[in-house]
């Protein structure tokens, strides 16, 4: 702009007589500084620009159609076509040696058209890759919302699994003592006191495990249509249902799951669940391999499925935020969870939860 604005004032210059102070070169130097800053209102550079080429012509057309292109990139149409009509005409009033009209009657209508037009297309690109930001912003948050409430449910999912596990076992605790403390005529006072005690601590534990439990999920997270929690269910009944819908599947288990925790056992069950779930819709009729190792010091899962077997041409299924949940549920017990291309076209995914410092020292101890 500062060149162009030069060649201007050195154009207006020349056509003075080689005059540099004069009303044209000043006119046209006060015509670049408003194109250049434009700290003034919107219509100030465009009035400027229109005014000077009205008058001298050809030399002030160049910032003339900086002013028009401004205009049309900021849908101002009606503005650029009447600064290019009033300067059409006052050339064609006026008539000054160097007219807009002149070398060829149309050669600077064409040019200002070129520059509305250039305007129009400029100004359309930049609100399209300013929408575009904006729609990739929205779905940037959108994703990360769905995340959050991916994580919010598996934590939803883990608290009402721990709470069956736990309410569980906490009930037979007080249904065992209960029955023990009715025996008073075989067993001590002393014994039939801590039993009622711990019959009541056990009772009390329960209710506390309802309420804080109960606190992290809503009945929006676990609706009442929802199946309920696999609690301790095999991974080997999931895989021979999967089996019996036509999923060829491999399974290698090493270490009792007896010796895992209840919530190590879980995580497997989904882990495995998941894998199974994603191998049917990504890669159908490919096989699947399962390794589990309960042995401590850590629980180990692995699932591989090699590519699709399946016809060409079938569309993927969009990948849903499974993953998400069951890596907020293996970094919750310690852990890690990677799941990824394996090379050759394998899926991969892998999973180890370390045991417990009290379980590493259990009863092989």
């Amino acid at each position: 702009m500062i060149l162009l604005t030069l060649a201007t004032v050195q154009n207006q210059a020349l056509a003075s007589g080689g005059k540099y102070v004069t009303v044209r070169s000043l006119a046209a130097l006060g015509c670049g500084v408003a194109l250049l800053f434009r700290r003034g209102p919107w219509w100030l550079a465009p009035a400027l620009t229109m005014v000077a080429s009205g008058v001298w012509g050809w030399p002030v057309l160049p910032l003339f159609l900086i002013a028009l292109f401004d205009l049309a990139s900021q849908r101002r149409m009606w503005a650029a076509v009447v600064c290019s009509a009033v300067a059409l005409a006052g050339n064609a009033v006026l008539r000054p040696s160097a007219s807009l009209w002149i070398p060829q009657q149309y050669g600077a209508t064409l040019f200002l058209l070129l520059a509305v037009i250039g305007g129009l297309w400029m100004g359309n690109r930049r609100r399209l890759v300013r929408a575009l930001n904006a729609q990739v912003e929205h779905l940037r948050t959108e994703r990360e919302l769905r995340e959050a409430a991916a994580r919010m449910a598996e934590r939803s999912a883990i608290a009402a699994e721990m709470h069956d596990v736990l309410a569980h076992r906490l009930s037979l605790i007080a249904l065992h003592t209960g029955v023990l403390a009715t025996k008073k005529d075989t067993l001590p006072g002393p014994v039939i006191e801590r039993l009622s005690l711990l019959r009541t601590a056990s009772t009390d534990a329960l209710t506390d495990l309802r309420d804080v439990l109960g606190a992290l999920h809503t009945a929006e997270n676990l609706p009442p249509t929802d199946p309920p929690a696999p609690v301790l269910r095999d991974v080997e009944e999931m895989v021979e249902q999967a089996r019996s819908a036509g999923q060829s599947i491999s399974v290698t288990v090493d270490g009792s799951p007896a010796r895992a925790p209840a919530a190590h056992r879980l995580a497997v069950y989904r882990l495995v669940q998941e894998a199974l779930t994603n191998a049917r819709k990504h890669a159908p009729g490919a096989p699947v391999i399962v390794r589990i190792d309960y042995t401590p010091p850590a629980t180990l899962v692995e699932v591989t499925n090699s590519p699709s077997t399946g016809p060409t041409g079938v569309p993927s299924v969009p990948s849903g935020f499974g993953l998400i949940g069951l890596r907020e549920r293996v970094e919750a017990l310690g852990g890690h969870l990677n799941a990824g291309p394996g090379g050759a076209g394998t899926w991969r995914l892998a999973a180890r939860i370390p045991h417990p410092v009290t379980e590493q020292n259990g009863p092989d101890s």
